[in-house]
């Protein structure tokens, strides 16, 4: 979104943001792992629901707020990242009550997921042959959701830098106020 007067910059365009399409992949992903492994009786299949969901839609709204607030902008991703933060326990838990390995970096497995995040045209189909079996489909999750944390960490840095090199809204207003009154 834009506006002409330069008060409030363009906005939005999330659906560009690579944290914003890692996100969408963690979601969808999640929404197909719950009913395979977690029961239906389980608290934790709600909670991991609405873990991947409010990571993914905390991105949406923290967009559509940048061009007026940076600092609900910092706020929403910061949720966003706690949400995923809390989805990565939840899939650590299950491995864990399970009696399944936590995969390391370095497992062969975790290597071609991470490698995946490479392709161009990725989407949740990149990731759908490891939900198959438990051990693999919590694992890849896991690889997923370090990746978007990393991305989220990445954009939250360089919303900070933008704030601290362009100001906020009351700034820019206050200097096209005073721009104004100078003609």
């Amino acid at each position: 979104m834009t506006y002409s007067n330069n008060i409030i910059p363009a906005h939005g365009g999330y659906r560009k943001l690579m944290s914003y399409q890692m996100a969408t992949i963690v979601a969808d992903y999640t929404h197909d792992f719950i009913p395979r492994y977690i029961d239906n009786k389980s608290r934790t299949r709600d909670q991991m629901e609405q873990a991947a969901r409010s990571g993914k839609q905390n991105i949406v709204e923290g967009s559509m707020a940048s061009g007026t607030s940076k600092k609900t902008e910092i706020k929403l991703l910061g949720v966003s990242r706690a949400s995923f933060e809390e989805l990565l326990a939840d899939y650590e838990d299950f491995l864990r009550q399970n009696n399944l390995a936590i995969w390391p970096k370095s497992h062969p497995e975790i290597l071609k997921i991470r490698q995946l995040s490479y392709m161009s045209n990725k989407s949740y189909s990149t990731y759908k042959t490891y939900l198959d079996v438990p051990e693999p489909a919590a694992n890849c999750a896991i690889c997923l959701i370090h990746q978007t944390n990393f991305l989220l960490d990445q954009q939250l840095r360089a919303v900070e830098k933008e704030f601290l090199e362009q100001g906020g809204l009351t700034e820019r207003m206050y200097n096209a106020r005073t721009k104004h009154m100078s003609y």
